[in-house]
């Protein structure tokens, strides 16, 4: 059965349809790599605030354990809650801070930096009990389960290693300075996050592979799918027309002063032009003055019925005369007889008469396709000529 019956999506996205998919709010996320870059900027930010959060949690501990007339008063426990929070809720407000930019930095950047609003718009179907249910017991609720066991497993084993080879200090807190006691609290803290972060890392390293080749699978194209998109980027006949006016436009510019001088134009029938002239004064055998293909050809066209030039259909002459002379060199030898029949025959129109259009003979060996190809499907021999399709 045909691709296109089978609508069968076998072709890597194009960037369009990312970038289609991606204003619909389907980008790349990851989940772990989120958790690995929270948990791994919280660790290093405590590092840094680690001191200044760590002296106001001393001095909040010690007013904490005061006992005096003035710590028992009727307005002395919201004086000291107060107190703790102006000591403890800078610094736990520059951690939050730190871990949520780059939490959200690392999800822009596996989106390619594209913040999409629409995602955080409210949707029924987030709420939905039959639709919550679907997700988790789909095939897409099951391999995240699976993923949060062995995540859980991972990071229960690193606690579990940490905990077991700090247990008998860990045992030991309570017996000495307060001080002292803070501090080493506060290190273990720091070393088991890192130790965690680590874990968090292997498990984003993981799954964001396993992400981006999903959403890759999810916005693969079926061959229909990648013919209307070819479509849609040539836009509408109208759109098109106009390019090509463009197009015809600046190939216009650069052909109109090669012709001033030309004499008449050969087309084929209109994706090939060459306009040649004959002036023995200045060469023995008729000259191109420019030629073009395409768009370059429909504008000298246009410019040959500007200035009344004539313009002969020879498909055959065109396609030999472009690739085997550049512009401003005379035609080959091989083909002085049929150019020299044109030169006649527009000599005669010139001077009134109506002469009969002359039959052309083009050797075979200088017939070539629009490819540059002679019969034998040989392109090397424009190349030997001077020139490539």
């Amino acid at each position: 059965m045909s691709e296109d019956t089978t609508g069968e999506k076998q072709f890597e996205p194009t960037e369009k349809r990312k970038k289609d998919a991606a204003q619909k709010g389907d980008v790349l996320r990851s989940r772990e790599v989120a958790t690995a870059a929270g948990v791994a900027s919280g660790g290093f930010t405590l590092l840094l605030v680690g001191p200044w959060l760590l002296d106001g949690i001393y001095t909040v501990a010690r007013a904490s354990f005061r006992f005096d007339y003035g710590t028992i008063g009727a307005e002395a426990p919201m004086a000291l809650m107060g107190f703790a929070l102006d000591e403890l809720l800078p610094p736990i407000i520059v951690i939050g801070l730190v871990v949520l930019a780059i939490t959200a930095a690392s999800q822009l950047l596996l989106g390619d930096g594209r913040f999409v609003a629409k995602n955080m718009a409210f949707k029924g179907s987030r709420i939905n009990p039959g639709s919550g249910f679907k997700r988790m017991f789909g095939t897409q609720g099951l391999i995240e389960l699976g993923k949060s066991i062995l995540k859980l497993i991972l990071l229960v084993g690193i606690a579990w290693y940490w905990v077991s080879a700090n247990i008998s200090s860990l045992l030991g807190l309570g017996r000495g300075e307060l001080e002292a006691q803070l501090g080493y609290a506060w290190d273990s803290m720091v070393v088991l996050l890192s130790l965690l972060a680590l874990g968090l890392l292997v498990i984003a390293m993981i799954d964001y592979p396993i992400q981006l080749v999903r959403r890759l699978g999810k916005l693969k194209m079926s061959h229909k799918e990648m013919r209307d998109e070819s479509k849609q980027a040539e836009g509408s006949p109208e759109m098109r027309q106009a390019r090509r006016q463009r197009q015809r436009d600046l190939a216009r510019g650069g052909v109109a002063t090669a012709m001033t001088d030309a004499q008449f134009v050969i087309v084929n029938p209109s994706h090939f032009s060459v306009a040649l002239t004959y002036d023995p004064a200045l060469a023995p055998a008729p000259v191109v003055l420019a030629k073009g293909r395409d768009e370059t050809a429909l504008a000298m066209r246009e410019i040959a019925a500007e200035r009344d030039l004539p313009v002969l259909h020879y498909p055959q002459l065109a396609r030999s005369v472009y690739y085997t002379t550049r512009a401003n060199q005379m035609v080959r030898e091989e083909l002085y007889i049929a150019i020299a029949s044109l030169v006649a025959f527009v000599l005669s129109l010139k001077r009134g008469e109506h002469p009969r259009k002359p039959d052309i003979t083009v050797p075979d060996e200088l017939q070539f396709d629009a490819e540059g190809r002679t019969k034998s499907g040989d392109k090397r021999v424009t190349e030997r000529f001077g020139e490539t399709a």
